[in-house]
């Protein structure tokens, strides 16, 4: 809490205190991730396309189901913004806080990207992380994280009172109608809170507020994801650069991102299928 309560400790507050947290939504019953799944499709795999993100700006790609794309830092330490759509239909979309939920704040090697309701199902597989050595740090912090929204010019006109049109959000508002040729109005909606990729960060332990710090990744460090289904990636370069200081302002020095979207040969992922939406009847009890 951030205030000072106004109520007296009551007499049983230990005993209410005590019971033992319960993990609200189990994985054990969730595929175990088997690295040598990919591994003949990692060895073979052939690349066929690549897209550089400039600082402050986004860029949509195309990444067909069955394909691995690889996020990278190709320059100084910079930290991007990622949204996934279904590239059939952009109303099926990455769902961070049902991520969040099922494999925690951070993510890395194994874990799965959600989609959102009512389809829910994996849309990509994190198959490689070049920062999975970083783990925790004293304050809490990690890396590729799950909580952060996206910066956007919403919440800055609100604590600053300023326009500034370069956040995460409005970049990829920009390029997500770039690559569709929607209206700007269209294609906002559709924009979602994101994987903050090379982001570190955590909750601070007083008053438990998100917090970023430097990002550790350095040049030549990537992030590389298993497309689950025909997917659209929208990635922005965060204005923040490494996070150090700030966002939402062209104070931080930024650098460019890289997208490598590799196909794997014929034949390396002869146990994989693509997952099928959700089987709940979407009845609702009527």
């Amino acid at each position: 809490m951030k205030y000072p309560p106004n109520n007296a400790v009551p007499a049983d507050a230990a005993a209410r205190k005590a019971f033992e947290p319960v993990i609200c939504y189990p994985v054990d019953k969730l595929p175990i991730y088997d690295p040598a799944t990919f591994a003949k499709a990692r060895d073979t795999m052939t690349l066929v396309d690549q897209v550089t993100v400039e600082p402050r700006d986004a860029k949509v790609f195309h990444v067909p189901k069955g394909h691995i794309f690889r996020i990278g830092c190709p320059g100084a330490s910079q930290v991007g913004d990622l949204n996934l759509w279904n590239a059939d239909n952009i109303k099926e979309r990455f769902f961070s806080g049902k991520t969040r939920a099922l494999y925690g704040t951070h993510v890395s090697t194994g874990d799965q990207l959600m989609s959102n309701m009512p389809f829910l199902r994996p849309i990509a597989t994190i198959t490689y992380d070049t920062l999975d050595w970083y783990g925790w740090d004293e304050f809490g912090g990690s890396v590729h994280d799950v909580i952060g929204t996206r910066c956007d010019p919403y919440t800055n006109a609100y604590l600053t009172g300023g326009e500034y049109h370069y956040c995460c959000h409005s970049n990829l508002t920009r390029a997500l109608a770039d690559y569709t040729g929607m209206s700007l109005e269209a294609a906002e909606p559709y924009v979602h809170d994101v994987l903050n990729v090379f982001m570190c960060s955590g909750f601070t332990p007083d008053t438990r507020q998100y917090f970023i710090k430097a990002s550790p990744v350095r040049a030549g460090d990537y992030l590389e994801l298993f497309a689950e289904i025909d997917l659209l990636g929208g990635l922005s370069a965060c204005p923040g650069g490494d996070c150090s200081s700030g966002h939402s302002s062209d104070d931080a020095a930024c650098a460019p991102l890289t997208v490598e979207i590799y196909r794997p040969a014929s034949g390396s992922l002869p146990n994989w299928q693509s997952p099928t939406c959700s089987r709940y009847s979407g009845s609702h009890g009527v």
